[in-house]
């Protein structure tokens, strides 16, 4: 009822007239809920973190260091939500859950007496208000690359909503010197400090070397051009050595001891959904990974190269009823990058997935990559060809759902799990 209200409303009135509308509602709104549970965010240290990639992780990697240095921690993120110490998977389908379902996190993490929380925060739920009134106290940027177009129109809007988590003045601002959109959230000023990461030379906490495993990696890092940092995590990649040192970052601004920080970084095993090796007893691997942007996708699959003998065999498609943009970019990546390709379905949400695969498809066939493509629509039958094929030192990779439990198909819920899947075939 309330979806047909909204059509209606928006079918006859002026698109202004409509987004004046909608915002006063949803701000109402938000009010309205936070009141009816008392506001349970006034006084809790809430770290946010924002950007298209990496937020799950670098979290995760946050959390860890957190609790290493004795603080009792909640978390919510795509992945995982935690409450001290209680972690359970987050099955909503959701970064950011319902406006009353956060209130009840937040309400929860109180009566716990957490000592921070830890946020993962998307463009929408900046847009719509869903976390007025929730003081930000630090603010942490991963980086803005092409994502959500669908909704924002340009890459300048989605920067725009992303800065409106820098823009409430929160006392620490964590922003990723390499990305390249540094200069945007740079305008921000924050009430406390602003401290930089990343490799390029201005920045406050700079990698200076690196080092990539099968299963880990290690960096070292530079703290304000003097205080040298060995770190060393499971994750590998060098996407997840930024994640790794973003987390350092935000816990080095906020004071937190060194030993801790690497003793935190160290104790992060996985992510579930990001890079997680799947366990077959096969003399190839398999890895499961949420990668559904471009940007995902293609560091991703340039970790794999990097700690892969052989070859690098690709599962994945396309959301729908998303930024119909970015499919053939990531066809042209998966072209590229991978050795073989298994083009499947995903989340085709209210869309026909036989298009969705055509506009993927047409980004592997111009990046000279059809013949190596088998199209499988069915994800089940597409795992299984990618494991009927891999040899010894492959790598098979599995993308876009990562640690879901169910696929959204014609608008139902449809039980799935990619690193199950894979479990339940090879068995």
């Amino acid at each position: 009822m309330k979806q047909l209200l909204v059509k209606g409303v928006r079918g006859v009135l002026p698109k202004g007239t409509v987004h004046k509308i909608e915002e006063g509602y949803r701000k109402g709104r938000v009010r309205l809920v936070r009141a009816r549970y008392g506001n349970p965010a006034k006084n809790l240290k809430v770290i946010a973190i924002t950007g298209t990639n990496g937020k799950t992780t670098t979290l995760n990697y946050l959390n860890e260091i957190m609790k290493e240095a004795g603080h009792r921690t909640a978390m919510f993120t795509t992945a995982v939500i935690e409450i001290n110490g209680h972690r359970k998977i987050n099955d909503l389908n959701a970064t950011v859950a319902l406006t009353a379902e956060m209130q009840k996190f937040f309400r929860e993490a109180k009566r716990e007496k957490v000592d921070y929380v830890l946020l993962e925060v998307t463009s929408h739920a900046l847009d719509q208000h869903k976390l007025d009134g929730v003081p930000i106290m630090a603010a942490i940027m991963t980086n803005l690359t092409q994502d959500h177009l669908d909704y924002h129109g340009t890459m300048e809007k989605y920067a725009e909503a992303k800065g409106k988590l820098f823009a409430a003045n929160p006392q620490f601002i964590v922003l990723n010197r390499d990305d390249e959109w540094y200069d945007f959230f740079n305008q921000f000023q924050a009430a406390g400090q602003k401290i930089t990461y990343g490799r390029h030379d201005d920045a406050e906490v700079r990698v200076t070397k690196t080092r990539l495993f099968r299963k880990g990696s290690e960096a070292t890092i530079l703290l304000d051009h003097h205080d040298e940092l060995e770190l060393a995590t499971a994750l590998p990649g060098e996407y997840n050595i930024d994640n790794m040192v973003a987390a350092a970052t935000a816990a080095y601004v906020l004071g937190i001891n060194l030993n801790d920080i690497v003793e935190g970084v160290a104790n992060l095993e996985g992510v579930p959904g990001r890079f997680e090796h799947v366990k077959t007893g096969k003399d190839f691997d398999v890895v499961v990974d949420y990668a559904h942007t471009p940007d995902g996708l293609e560091k991703f699959l340039t970790a794999a190269k990097a700690i892969t003998k052989n070859r690098v065999i690709l599962v994945f498609g396309a959301t729908g009823d998303r930024d119909k943009g970015k499919r053939p970019i990531m066809g042209e990546i998966a072209a590229k990058l991978a050795d073989r390709i298994v083009l499947t379905d995903e989340e085709s949400y209210n869309e026909n997935p036989d298009k969705i695969r055509e506009q993927v498809m047409q980004g592997i066939e111009s990046a000279g990559g059809s013949g190596k493509t088998t199209e499988i629509a069915d994800r089940h039958e597409a795992i299984k060809k990618a494991l009927g094929i891999a040899t010894k030192g492959d790598i098979v990779l599995i993308t876009g759902m990562g640690h879901e439990k169910f696929r959204i198909v014609n608008g139902e819920r449809i039980p799935w799990n990619d690193a199950d899947a894979v479990k339940e075939l090879l068995e």
